[in-house]
């Protein structure tokens, strides 16, 4: 039997895939934003009732769960925690950070219908700020006031709290014992999607059938599906009919199931995974870099600027398609000025983990011979 384990060793670790699977997940997002940007909120409202429900609301718990499978790696990679946590800062924060000044500073400064001294002193520019911390703030004065949606710039940053507590759950799990007991992955993530659901049926006395994206709760039990898939990943099959299986109950979950929401972050992991660990050939577009997490950070304030520059930004498709080229320019800056300069913090960083863990080892052994050497009391 072919297990997830053994079709990745077949890669190298390294299958081209997920390399896709972000690309088109990144898209999706832009896609999925269409609806909003082009005719306000009914038009988002009109999209989670369509048939393409199921669809749409699959992006989000499918970016978690890609995020956890590759983050594992990451994870055992890592000699210590400080580590781990330090690789996600430097992967996350300075593309974020550069995109929320962007906005402020240049995209909001043109949009805008106020005046620079009215647009800077408004409160709310300030407060965007806040972005800078992880703390999303959507919205800046008096940008795009002739949209369908005015004054939202940055609605897709919704997610990034919920991936920030994905790290913190996860460093949380490796301090309690995650190598000495993997299967509290699995269930924490079974644990929180429970509560989640128990919570929610409570609350409101229904079944639970949400009509917005998937919750941010139920996001981060995608991302530990994720993690508990590399994890067993030697025990996992790696099956078309299981990947066929778990195709069908996720559409089935995410569109008619009542209290599907609580189900289909697992099985819309597995088949995450299982797409991700195909390995087509890889054309130029993702060798040897990722526009994925750049596309996302851009692609909502693209779509709002498309459409802020004529009727055409204001169609469905002529939004989509505007939007897909500008964010797709700006990632690719932000990938070659940005993230990958960033991600070359990431020698150092092991040099100075080593250097503190060679100290660490030095005072262990110097311990341990005074204690060998030490007098002893033979009465």
């Amino acid at each position: 039997m072919q297990t997830i384990g053994s079709k990745l060793a077949e890669t190298g670790g390294r299958p081209a895939g997920f390399d896709y699977l972000r690309l088109t997940l990144a898209v999706g997002v832009i896609a999925m934003h269409t609806a909003i940007v082009c005719y306000s909120f009914p038009g988002e409202i009109a999209l989670w009732q369509s048939p393409l429900r199921p669809l749409v609301r699959a992006i989000l718990p499918m970016f978690f769960a890609l995020s956890g499978f590759l983050v594992a790696g990451s994870l055992e990679r890592s000699r210590t925690l400080p580590m781990f946590l330090g690789l996600r800062v430097i992967r996350i924060y300075p593309a974020l950070t550069v995109e929320a000044l962007l906005s402020a500073l240049i995209l909001g400064p043109i949009f805008t219908s106020l005046t620079l001294d009215h647009y800077v002193r408004d409160p709310l520019f300030a407060q965007y700020f806040w972005n800078l911390l992880g703390d999303p703030q959507y919205v800046l004065p008096g940008a795009f006031p002739h949209n369908p949606l005015p004054t939202y710039m940055n609605r897709q940053l919704w997610t990034v709290p919920f991936e920030l507590l994905c790290y913190i759950t996860l460093g949380g799990l490796s301090v309690i014992g995650l190598k000495r007991w993997p299967r509290l992955l699995p269930a924490a993530a079974v644990a929180l999607a429970l509560c989640y659901g128990a919570y929610k049926g409570l609350r409101t006395g229904q079944a639970l059938m949400v009509t917005g994206p998937m919750p941010g709760l139920l996001l981060v039990a995608a991302f530990l599906a994720g993690v508990s898939l590399y994890w067993f990943r030697d025990r996992l099959p790696y099956s078309r009919d299981w990947f066929i299986g778990m195709a069908v109950a996720s559409v089935a979950l995410l569109s008619v199931v009542p209290f599907g929401d609580v189900i289909a972050p697992f099985t819309a992991a597995y088949v995450t995974v299982w797409l991700g660990l195909a390995n087509p050939p890889r054309i130029w577009l993702v060798r040897g870099a990722d526009y994925s997490y750049g596309i996302f950070l851009y692609g909502f304030p693209m779509q709002q600027a498309v459409a802020a520059l004529g009727i055409w930004g204001q169609s469905p498709l002529g939004n989509f398609i505007g939007s897909v080229a500008a964010s797709a320019a700006f990632a690719g800056l932000s990938w070659t000025f940005i993230e990958k300069p960033a991600l070359r913090l990431r020698k150092p960083m092991e040099r100075l983990e080593a250097h503190w863990l060679g100290r660490r080892e030095v005072r262990a052994a110097a311990t341990a011979l005074a204690e060998e050497l030490a007098p002893r009391d033979l009465t």
